[in-house]
C-alpha cells in the first residue's frame, strides 16, 4: 500500500512570540469549535479524494499551539482522522506543544488514544532569552513539562532549540544543549532565528543585537559536534537524534513523499503536486485550497536530499528523473568531496557536517550545474 503523511494545522495560540510567523490567532471557543467542524468535513472530503490503497502511517499535529486544545478536542479530531483514513498499525502520532499547556493535557490518555511522539518548543533554558522571544515558559516551566511527559509514559519526544536569539552567548547556547543532554532527549531540532516579516522582531530590528551569519556559523558548528560527541545523529541539517528515533513525518518532506495538510495556511504534496489551503481561518473550507506547483522535481530532489544524511542516490535520480548527473555535475562532487565537503559512495553522496554548514551555497551549486 502507498503511504501517507498527515498533518493537521492547529492555529490556536495564547500569544504571538516575537519571532514568529507562523499562522496562528488567539484562542476564541467559538473560532475553535468551528475550526473543528471544518476540519472534520475536510477529513471527510478528503476520504472521498484518496485513494482506497493509500495508508497514513503518520500524523502530526502542528500550529500554532495545538497543547491549548483540551484533551477532548484533541480526540475529536484524531476520531476524525481514524473513521476517515486507513491508518498503519503502528503509526508515528506527533503533537507540538508547550512547557506552559503541556501539562494541562492528561497525557496519559493521549498516548493510550494513540499519540506517541511529543515535539516541545524549548527555545532556550536561559529566562531571559525566552523573554527576549516572547514565550510564556520558564526554565523551571519545561524541566517540569519534561518530567510531566516522562511519567506520561511517552518517551519519544523532541525539543525545539533557537541559536542567534539577541544577548545569546556561546555559553549560554552550552547551557541549552547540556540541559537537552541531561534530560537524556531523544530528539533535537535546532533553528537559527530568521526575522521574518509581519513580526515584532521585524518591526524592531534596529532595537536588538541580533548575532552574524559568522556567529550563527559558529553557533551551529558548536551545536553539531557537541551532539554528535554525545551521540546523536545529525540526520538531517538540523535534527539530532539517539537511537534512530528520526522523525518519521517530517522526513516525508525531505525525502518527498507523499503528505496531506489539512488546515489554514498548511500545505501538502500528492502525486507530485504541491497545493495550500489559504492562511485564514475565515477561508479554511473543506475544498478551498490552492495549486502551488508541480513537484517532486529533480531540482526538489537534490535541493531536500541533500538536507539528510540518507542523501542523493543515483538510483533514485534515474528512477525518478530519468537521467543522470551531468559530467559537470560530477566534476563539482569530485571537487566537494577533495575539500571535505562531500561524502561519496557508489550509491551516491551526502554532506558532510561541514558541508551541512555551508549547505545553501553547495546546494545552488550543484542545482546550477544540473542547469535546472
Amino acid at each position: 500500500m502507498k503511504q501517507l503523511g498527515l498533518y493537521i494545522h492547529i492555529p490556536f495560540c495564547v500569544r504571538k512570540c516575537n519571532y514568529c510567523d507562523f499562522y496562528s490567532v488567539e484562542i476564541n471557543h467559538e473560532s475553535i469549535d468551528k475550526y473543528i467542524s471544518n476540519t472534520l468535513n475536510a477529513l471527510e472530503y478528503w476520504k472521498n479524494k484518496i485513494d482506497n490503497n493509500i495508508i497514513v502511517d503518520t500524523i502530526y499535529f502542528g500550529g500554532g499551539t495545538p497543547s491549548v486544545l483540551s484533551d477532548s478536542q484533541i480526540l475529536i479530531l484524531l476520531e476524525g482522522i481514524y473513521n476517515n483514513f486507513k491508518i498503519a498499525n503502528n503509526p508515528e502520532i506527533t503533537i507540538e506543544v508547550n512547557p506552559k499547556s503541556v501539562t494541562k493535557l492528561n497525557l496519559k490518555s493521549l498516548k493510550h488514544n494513540g499519540i506517541n511522539r511529543i515535539s516541545m518548543g524549548l527555545q532556550s533554558s536561559i529566562d531571559e532569552e525566552l523573554i527576549i522571544l516572547g514565550r510564556l515558559h520558564t526554565k523551571y516551566d519545561a524541566q517540569k513539562a519534561i518530567d510531566y511527559i516522562n511519567k506520561s509514559g511517552i518517551f519519544n519526544y523532541s525539543l525545539d532549540v533557537m541559536t542567534g536569539i539577541p544577548l545569546q552567548t556561546i555559553e549560554s547556547l552550552n547551557k541549552t544543549i547540556d540541559f537537552c543532554i541531561n534530560n537524556k532527549a531523544p530528539h533535537i531540532s535546532t533553528y537559527m532565528l530568521k526575522i521574518e516579516k509581519n513580526t515584532p522582531f521585524y518591526e524592531n530590528k534596529d532595537k536588538y543585537p541580533f548575532a552574524s551569519e559568522d556567529t550563527q556559523a559558529d553557533y551551529y558548528e558548536f551545536i553539531s559536534k557537541k551532539l554528535s560527541d554525545n551521540g546523536y545523529r545529525h540526520y538531517e541539517i538540523s535534527n539530532f537524534c539517539k537511537n534512530d528515533l528520526i522523525s518519521r513525518h517530517n522526513t516525508k518532506y525531505w525525502l518527498l513523499e507523499d503528505y496531506l495538510g489539512i488546515g489554514p495556511s498548511a500545505h501538502s504534496m500528492i502525486n507530485g503536486k504541491r497545493f495550500y489551503y489559504p492562511r485564514s481561518l475565515k477561508e479554511f473550507t473543506p475544498d478551498n485550497i490552492i495549486f502551488e506547483s508541480e513537484g517532486k522535481t529533480a531540482y526538489e530532489y537534490i535541493m531536500l536530499s541533500l538536507r539528510t544524511d540518507f542523501g542523493f542516490k543515483y538510483d533514485n535520480y534515474f528512477k525518478e528523473h530519468n537521467k543522470i548527473p551531468s559530467k559537470r555535475f560530477m566534476n563539482t562532487i569530485k571537487i566537494l568531496s577533495e575539500a571535505g565537503f562531500i561524502i561519496c559512495n557508489q550509491d551516491g553522496f551526502k554532506l558532510t557536517d561541514k558541508g551541512f554548514l555551508l549547505s545553501n551555497s553547495i546546494i545552488s551549486i550543484l542545482l546550477d550545474e544540473e542547469c535546472l
